[in-house]
């Protein structure tokens, strides 16, 4: 189960482990947090160079899993546990460093609560959107969007879609057929970099978006397309019917759905 935590606003890639019960955090982000580096991989490699000639092993125990990155796509990074976080932490000169050592341990708490009772993740996902500044209504719509994507791309995984690059292409196509764009030029339009697209778009981008994904999912059962060949022309059908709600709508009302404003921003204008 991936997240995106935060630690004062400022987002933190993780995942959860059911086997080993265990959190894997970006080490990356980490870096980044602590050091308010621009240049966190230059760091990270540094300081791996200098903890081999100290002789620690620390460097060598961090893993790797994919993430999604910054223009979407699910790539190889290196992670850590809480404890090795932590042991790396240690070798970090930052004021942040407690503030920090603290947000894991809450962290970890809030897995074993939310374990135990499902609707207190739900709850502390509202809470992180409110704090970043989202309205309640927005945050509604967000948090219904990730249902949707999940119900998506579990059946893509049902019909023999692999994760990573074949997912990356799919909501390509399903993008390009309601918006006119791909997720990155959607994203160069909104002027995003590192932010994620959903987090950054409006109610009605959302609605359309969650409806183009929503029904390519309905019509993949239906059709039970055979692995990513057939599975393409889905994606294309779903977003198809959402792009001509969009034009329907940009017909009634003259203005354009997909445009480079950004969610937070309707907040501040008002």
């Amino acid at each position: 189960m991936e997240k995106i935590q935060l630690f004062e606003s400022k987002k933190i890639r993780s995942r959860w482990d059911e086997e080993s019960e265990f959190w894997y955090f970006s080490v990356i982000d980490t870096i980044e947090v602590l050091t308010q580096s621009d240049r966190p991989r230059k760091y990270w490699s540094d300081l791996k160079s200098k903890l081999k000639k100290e002789g620690s092993e620390l460097s060598e125990e961090i893993g790797q899993l994919k993430m999604q990155a910054s223009d979407g796509k699910m790539r190889v990074t290196d992670v850590a546990t809480t404890e090795q976080l932590l042991r790396l932490i240690q070798s970090i000169p930052s004021p942040q460093a407690e503030p920090f050592k603290q947000w894991l341990a809450k962290v970890g708490y809030e897995r074993i609560e939310s374990m135990q009772d499902p609707e207190k993740s739900i709850d502390q996902a509202m809470q992180d959107y409110l704090n970043l500044g989202y309205s309640e209504k927005w945050i509604n719509q967000r948090l219904k969007s990730i249902e949707v994507r999940k119900e998506l791309t579990d059946e893509w995984k049902a019909r023999g879609v692999e994760e990573g690059k074949e997912f990356a292409l799919l909501t390509d196509i399903i993008s390009k057929a309601w918006s006119g764009h791909t997720t990155q030029e959607y994203k160069k339009l909104k002027n995003l970099k590192k932010e994620n697209l959903r987090d950054n778009m409006t109610n009605l981008e959302l609605v359309l978006n969650m409806l183009a994904e929503a029904t390519t999912a309905e019509i993949s059962k239906e059709k039970k397309p055979s692995r990513l060949e057939e599975s393409k022309k889905v994606a294309k059908q779903g977003g198809t019917i959402a792009g001509d709600t969009r034009k329907a709508i940009e017909k009634k009302t003259g203005k354009k759905v997909v445009t480079k404003q950004k969610a937070k921003g309707l907040l501040e204008e008002k």
